[in-house]
């Protein structure tokens, strides 16, 4: 049963004092630093040792040699990678505030099942067999999945348990789909081996294109909803004294999440552990206010999608381990801590 947050939380949503908003107001400047020099190493570093004066040539004199043609991809790489680890970052954080959920991902409301199912379907009944056919399926599947998760989970009446429960019970559904078909068609089992682990190595600027619009408008949807869901984590009767339209900002996060996450399933395949672990680890120094929660998460993201890929092109050289893999490795213990804290963070 959800209760309403506790005294001291709620005293955390209230205007900060000045030094400590200029705190994180730093901190984020910092942050960002931080993304531009992971973001650099993404284009210097990888499978293929290259020399500082090739990056460089690559970057800005591309002529068409062997060293340019990779700088080229890492760069395109090192985009998607921005973006799509700042769309997980920010499904991840509106997700954990819509269900009040400090351990919510965007897997909880079924969107990476739904994209995964309908890539298969793509694959398996359509002969759909590169990446620039079926991620028009993986974010269709997403979207659909999202707006059966908000009908089932009671559209007018919803509320975060019924969301939640909703969207496991179709995960578990999907998921049996994609076993069952994965397993009598070789074809499909063969191309969805690579996809559903998550990866960047396929990023182009084609690719980027497709699924920049909807990067943008779902970001620029979930940081407009920072206050109006700041005001439901004091609880639905006190947000709606407030005045906060209580169904309709939580459509909008779903319809955010449901974008943003959407999109960078398609795109990168189904990556866990980054939409987790950064909104709550952020939480840990900014306290529950989702006007900064949400900055955060859409800046330090990125830095851990993006060093995971990094780490994951060093340690197999010369070929890399996809980030997806690299991710889980990082997450699964930092899960397992997160879950045995005595004191998990409340929303």
């Amino acid at each position: 049963m959800l209760v309403d947050s506790p005294p001291e939380q709620r005293a955390e949503t209230a205007p900060a004092p000045p030094k400590r908003r200029a705190i994180r107001a730093f901190g984020l400047l910092a942050s960002v630093v931080v993304l531009v020099l992971v973001a650099v190493a993404s284009i210097a570093i990888g499978a293929k040792e290259l020399s500082l004066e090739q990056v460089w040539h690559g970057l800005f004199q591309d002529s068409g040699t062997y060293g340019d043609v990779v700088v080229s991809e890492r760069l395109s790489r090192t985009v998607l990678g921005l973006l799509a680890g700042a769309a997980l970052g920010l499904s991840g954080a509106v997700l954990q505030a819509l269900t009040r959920n400090p351990l919510a991902d965007p897997g909880l409301l079924g969107i990476n099942a739904g994209a995964s199912a309908a890539v298969v379907t793509a694959i398996t009944f359509f002969g759909v067999g590169s990446l620039a056919g079926y991620v028009w399926f993986a974010f269709l599947g997403a979207a659909a999945v999202g707006a059966l998760v908000w009908f089932l989970g009671g559209s007018r009446g919803a509320t975060p348990v019924r969301l939640a429960l909703a969207g496991t019970a179709i995960s578990a559904a999907l998921f049996g789909y994609l076993q069952a078909v994965m397993i009598m068609d070789n074809a499909a089992l063969g191309a969805m081996r690579f996809w559903t682990v998550g990866s960047l190595s396929s990023a182009t600027g084609e690719t980027i294109v497709q699924v920049l619009p909807f990067f943008v408008a779902g970001s620029v949807l979930a940081l407009s909803l920072a206050r109006p869901l700041n005001a439901m984590e004091m609880g639905d009767d006190t947000a709606k004294a407030l005045g906060a339209n209580l169904n309709r900002t939580r459509a909008l996060a779903m319809l955010a999440a449901t974008v943003l996450c959407g999109a960078a399933t398609a795109a990168c395949g189904p990556i866990v552990f980054v939409g987790l672990m950064v909104p709550h680890v952020v939480r840990s120094f900014t306290g529950p206010d989702l006007r900064w929660i949400l900055p955060y998460a859409t800046v330090l993201s990125p830095v851990l999608l993006l060093g995971a890929d990094v780490l994951g092109r060093i340690v197999a050289r010369p070929a890399e381990l996809q980030v997806g893999i690299v991710t889980a490795v990082i997450g699964g213990p930092v899960f397992i801590f997160l879950v045995r804290r005595r004191r998990t963070a409340q929303l």
